[in-house]
């Protein structure tokens, strides 16, 4: 166990037993900026909503708290609370027949406007499909294995894998020529 997972478990700890607002105040401060970024990256760069979505998953992570059985670390199981705020905000969209995020109009927040190359990139994973970004995003940019990106999505390891595979060769196909994306598989 890390020195900060330590951490974790003791604020955890602190926010059961007191409602320690304090306790709350650190861990929240110590992992919303990854889910941000990661919510970020799943709403295709829409600041507004990215914020929506990691308010949700803070609210049901505090419910369900008592209940993490600490099998993974705090941010993974976080990280597949938000994966899973994602798939219902998407779903509410699909049913109110709003379009979750055009792939001619992805908004793409300031920060990514330079180089233009990250300008594409970014563009390129807005446009890729729900699943295949959430893989692609959870692996290659968050660093997650495909064993914890299944137990995130509920899914196999294998379907991480190919989910996985779908989404670089549809990024080389919407990039053209661009450097190799994939890397060597660690797990």
């Amino acid at each position: 166990m890390t020195l900060a997972e330590a951490g974790d478990r003791q604020l955890a700890a602190a926010i059961l037993a007191d409602r320690d607002e304090a306790a709350f105040r650190l861990l929240y401060r110590r992992h919303t900026p990854a889910l941000f970024r990661l919510a970020l990256r799943l709403g295709a760069g829409d600041e507004a909503w990215a914020e929506e979505l990691v308010q949700r998953t803070w609210i049901r992570a505090v419910e369900r708290l008592g209940g993490f059985g600490w099998r993974a670390a705090l941010r993974t199981w976080l990280s597949g609370i938000l994966v899973n705020c994602a798939r219902e905000s998407w779903r509410e969209r699909r049913r109110s027949r709003e379009v979750a995020w055009p792939a001619d109009t992805a908004t793409v927040p300031a920060a990514f406007s330079d180089p233009a190359d990250r300008v594409d990139l970014e563009r390129a994973v807005a446009r890729l499909p729900e699943g295949c970004r959430e893989v692609l995003v959870l692996h290659d940019v968050e660093g997650f294995t495909h064993e914890e990106i299944a137990r995130m999505l509920d899914i196999e390891s294998g379907t991480s894998k190919s989910q996985l595979f779908h989404a670089r060769r549809r990024l080389r196909e919407q990039l053209g020529t661009g450097p190799r994306l994939e890397r060597k598989e660690n797990g």
